[in-house]
């Protein structure tokens, strides 16, 4: 019988250069080498002048020898094999044979009568090339020498390009194994296979170490094995989805808020799984207005594919919202995770949703959630653009990635319709089906397109490093399904009840909205806020004759990026600007800012402070069973008295340090104190308090 990988290996997928959607290059582990795309390795370089083996030629082992000799071979137009060996008891084996691989002559087969046998005829030919190895042991140290060697051919050499396509050289490398039986079982035929791993590689047709026949040969003898893998792998996949079910139900009998559900096939076997923690949902009522759907890993041992709904929070920082492992990517799986998503956060929809590169998810989306904005991470299209055009444009890959890039920031519609088409032509590229699905796409990539879909900075290169580094903590480990559940519920936890890390809040404008703001966001909310608010004293804003009273065109005093239309109604203190910032970030960007300062406002409209930025965001929240009303006064007033002693002491550095040390003695005095007094005086307190990150 044979055996499975023990380990449930999570790998990282990206869309194969083949091009078809059910085909993946993977990746595994922290530095995500690819396990399918590595180059053959090269055989040992050896210089022109290689030492010919001679009599008298010490080796430390015989295998040493043979690769040695082997080396030689390949150099030299000829391979090897294996001929006698002689054994004692004493020394174990002690002499071996190595030849030609044409030594010696085929022998004489009887053919049966009645039977059509094929004749193949033998490359043995009695070639006299050897090698013969002693082995001697000398202070106790086995040592192999050569006592033979002759490399007198009786047939001609080869060239390199056709040594190389010898029997002994054409070997299939464990990593170009399993890529073969991958897409064997996905139903991709031989000579399709070979074409895949070809462009995988980067080399041309026919310069594989192996030929076509190889590989047909490899996947024939494969297929029984695969057979009885595929068996014992569905064996261990159903047992261990019926644990970690079993988990969930004893998380659920433990956590009334603990949300989970499943689906099965007609075999009432487990398909889809999904869950997600009380504090989870709870967050996402504050922070669910945008989320991140993460896709990007699937398990080998179970073939099942991970999702994370991921959101950020007011400190910038990635939110785990929950989480659904998916049988297959099909739509009707896809659909099923984004309903799971909606029931277990109680109905709310998320204003916008971020994905990687997947049809599928697009289609789901459309269906499930119709009123969300869907945008496609651009974090997931530039290694598929570059695997996709690097190797069928070559030299001109770099003039297209420029252009590409252009593209993608480009602000208006009718620009970037305009010079993709003028891409296209340049490049040659009106028929490639990625350019197609590219563009069919775009409505969801492209700045033109997506500006002023709500993001709360979540597509920034920060926030999807953050993401990598929180979904790796999660996959460090590799495990049975049960306890990369567990493991899932210890990251969790720790990403969203981090603490953000003290910053102290230096002004750096002394402008009074500046000191505002600053009491009232949160240091990664006010960081951006001053970042804008300093790039605004390079603007300039001038009211624009030609429109209605209100509207301001703003530029920068060297005109180093166009000039943005801001449009201020001072009856509702509202403003809005071309640029639309605000709208994707929540930030007031430095056109608008510019107006407000012009205006001489000290502090700016309280509707421009999000909550979602705030810093009571951050605070303990109650829960469904917590008391209200008076009874929880006293909290009120700590959840104020501790908000301003956190505003205050992120001032300077010296507050800060003052704070610490005082409140540290304070509340250890406290604390002893109330552990001095009786635990019971016959009045209960029924309140819960749950921190939400």
């Amino acid at each position: 019988m044979t055996s499975i990988p023990s380990k449930n290996m999570w790998i990282r997928r990206q869309q194969c250069p083949c091009g078809d959607w059910k085909c993946y290059v993977t990746y595994e582990g922290d530095a995500e080498t690819s396990i399918t795309s590595q180059m053959v390795k090269a055989e040992s370089s050896q210089s022109e002048s290689m030492v010919a083996p001679y009599v008298g030629m010490v080796f430390k082992t015989d295998e040493d020898a043979f690769e040695y000799y082997g080396n030689f071979a390949r150099k030299n137009g000829f391979s090897i094999r294996k001929e006698r060996s002689r054994l004692s008891p004493q020394l174990g084996i002690y002499k071996r044979d190595f030849v030609c691989y044409r030594s010696g002559f085929a022998p004489v087969r009887k053919k049966p009568s009645g039977e059509h046998h094929r004749d193949r005829k033998s490359v043995r030919c009695g070639c006299d090339a050897k090698m013969y190895l002693s082995k001697e042991v000398i202070d106790g140290v086995s040592q192999w020498f050569v006592v033979q060697f002759s490399n007198v051919h009786n047939h001609e050499l080869l060239e390199d390009d056709q040594v190389r396509l010898l029997p002994a050289y054409r070997k299939i490398h464990e990593a170009d194994q399993e890529r073969i039986l991958l897409l064997s079982k996905a139903g991709f035929p031989i000579h399709r296979i070979v074409k895949v791993l070809e462009l995988e590689k980067g080399i041309q047709g026919g310069q594989l170490p192996f030929l076509e026949r190889d590989v047909r040969n490899f996947v024939q003898n494969r297929k029984k094995v695969v057979q009885e893998n595929d068996a014992l792998l569905n064996e261990k996949r159903e047992n261990d989805t019926m644990e970690l079910l079993e988990a969930c139900k004893a998380t659920k009998e433990a956590d009334q808020d603990f949300v989970y559900d499943f689906t099965v096939d007609q075999n009432d076997k487990v398909e889809n799984i999904a869950w997600s923690y009380g504090d989870a949902v709870n967050s996402y009522a504050i922070f669910g207005d945008v989320i991140y759907f993460d896709t990007t890993y699937r398990s080998i041992t179970y073939d099942m594919l991970f999702g994370a709904w991921i959101g950020i929070d007011n400190n910038g920082r990635p939110i785990f919202f929950g989480c659904v492992l998916l049988l297959d990517e099909t739509l009707r799986s896809f659909a099923w995770a984004l309903q799971m998503l909606i029931r277990f956060m109680k109905g709310r929809c998320p204003q916008t949703i971020l994905t990687d590169l997947d049809p599928g998810l697009r289609d789901a989306i459309r269906s499930e959630l119709p009123t969300a904005k869907h945008v496609t991470s651009i974090w997931s299209i530039l290694p598929k653009v570059s695997s996709w055009f690097s190797l069928q444009l070559g030299s001109q890959y770099s003039e297209f990635k420029s252009e590409f890039d252009a593209l993608y920031h480009l602000e208006s519609t009718e620009d970037f319709e305009l010079r993709w088409n003028q891409m296209v032509s340049i490049f040659g590229l009106g028929s490639d089906k990625h350019i197609a699905l590219l563009y069919s796409l775009r409505t969801s990539w492209a700045l033109s397109y997506v500006r002023g879909y709500f993001l709360a900075r979540i597509a920034t290169a920060a926030y999807s490093k953050s993401v990598d580094a929180f979904l790796k903590g999660i996959f460090i480990t590799q495990s049975c399904l049960r306890r990369f559940f567990e493991q899932v519920g210890v990251a969790a936890n720790l990403q969203n009840q981090r603490h953000p890390e003290v910053q102290y809040l230096h002004m750096k404008t002394c402008l009074p909205v500046e000191e505002h703001a600053r009491q009232i966001l949160t240091p990664f909310a006010f960081n951006a806020l001053q970042h804008e608010l300093i790039a605004s004293m390079q603007y300039a804003a001038h009211a624009a004759s030609e429109m209605a009273n209100g509207s301001y065109l703003v530029r920068h005093f060297r005109k180093i990026d166009g000039e943005s239309l801001v449009i201020w109604i001072p009856e509702d203190e509202q403003i809005h600007c071309s640029c639309k910032e605000f709208e994707s970030s929540g930030i007031l960007c430095r056109h608008a800012l510019r107006v407000f300062i012009d205006k001489n406002y000290f502090q700016l409209p309280e509707k421009y402070f999000l909550s979602r930025w705030r810093r009571e965001s951050s605070l303990m929240f109650y829960d469904d069973h917590s008391v209200h009303d008076n009874d929880d006064e006293w909290f009120q007033e700590f959840q104020s008295l501790t908000e301003t002693l956190f505003t205050e002491s992120t001032i300077t550095k010296e507050r800060s340090d003052y704070i610490r040390r005082e409140l540290t003695k304070e509340l250890t005095r406290l604390l002893n104190e109330v552990r001095d007094m009786p635990e019971s005086d016959g009045a209960p307190m029924e309140f819960t308090l749950s921190p939400t990150g």
